[in-house]
């Protein structure tokens, strides 16, 4: 624990410039939809996980790398003003900062295309800061970021002792020495089902897949949306947190605050059901709001 006493959690991520279009629907391949807004938003997986675990009580240590260009300094702005420490943010000269577009439909889902922009150019040997896991009580990652930067960041967290989260979105092959560095898997229910076949639709479901990627790692956690969530932790029975009924506004970005949430609990030394319990809570307020 920190001097502070505050959970500390390090973030190794994407930092996107989201920009947000409202549409009736959105649109098929060929097809022009006429949408009702757009505004700008700060993302990327990354970022929202580490604003998410601020907001949560933790401590934050982002690493990450934005452009030299508007869009970089809006979300150096953004961290900052949320109580991040973007001390490690890298500044990548030729390249533009990540970006985003996501529609968003009248029914409050979402599809989004991401352009990784400098996330891609942040050099591994930047997760060999000592002082990055200096009382660390998790590391989250997510595959929005190279194989080469999760690798090096598991690795160094490991050898600091630090837990190690994968929330595998977008969903991607993992090679073996990388899921042998994981300690906790964190998936929605599509990923899920691309990870080991298992289609999510309930609960039932989300059981069934939850015990087959505990194969592989040893704490698994899915959420299913609507349904709710599953934790697993191998040896043990699962944790299954039921859905909590709101009116739905928008999921864009529900699952990275479950997951930023989540990380602060663990990191605080939550017993598991409190974390996925407190996650559960903050993305049902995210998605009314």
């Amino acid at each position: 624990m920190s001097s502070s006493a505050r959970p500390v959690v390090v973030v190794v991520g994407s930092l996107h410039y989201d920009i947000m279009v409202e549409a009736p629907d959105r649109p098929r391949r060929g097809e022009t939809v006429t949408g009702f807004g757009w505004r700008p938003k700060f993302g990327g997986k990354g970022g929202n996980q580490a604003v998410a675990a601020a907001k949560a009580g933790a401590d934050v240590r982002i690493v990450g790398a934005v452009g030299d260009d508007d869009f970089g300094r809006f979300l150096l702005a953004n961290l900052t003003a949320d109580g991040v420490d973007a001390s490690r943010i890298a500044h990548t000269a030729g390249r533009g900062s990540g970006m985003s577009v996501a529609i968003s439909d009248s029914g409050g889902d979402y599809g989004a295309v991401i352009v990784s922009g400098a996330n891609a150019a942040l050099d591994p040997e930047s997760l060999d800061d000592l002082t990055l896991w200096r009382d660390a009580g998790i590391l989250i990652l997510q595959n929005e970021m190279p194989d080469a930067v999760n690798l090096a960041a598991a690795k160094a967290a490991k050898l600091a002792g630090v837990p190690v989260c994968l929330n595998a979105a977008p969903h991607r092959s993992l090679t073996d020495e990388f899921v042998g560095l994981v300690d906790m898997m964190m998936v929605n229910a599509i990923e899920a089902e691309q990870f080991c076949g298992c289609p999510v639709g309930d609960i039932a479901s989300a059981v069934c897949a939850a015990r087959l990627l505990s194969s592989r790692f040893a704490t698994v956690v899915v959420t299913a949306g609507g349904e709710g969530v599953v934790g697993l932790q191998r040896g043990h029975e699962p944790v299954v947190v039921p859905a909590i009924p709101v009116r739905l506004i928008s999921t864009h970005g529900a699952g990275d605050v479950f997951a930023g949430t989540f990380a602060a609990a663990f990191a605080a030394g939550s017993a598991f059901a409190m974390c996925l319990d407190l996650a559960n809570h903050a993305a049902a307020r995210h998605v009314s709001t």
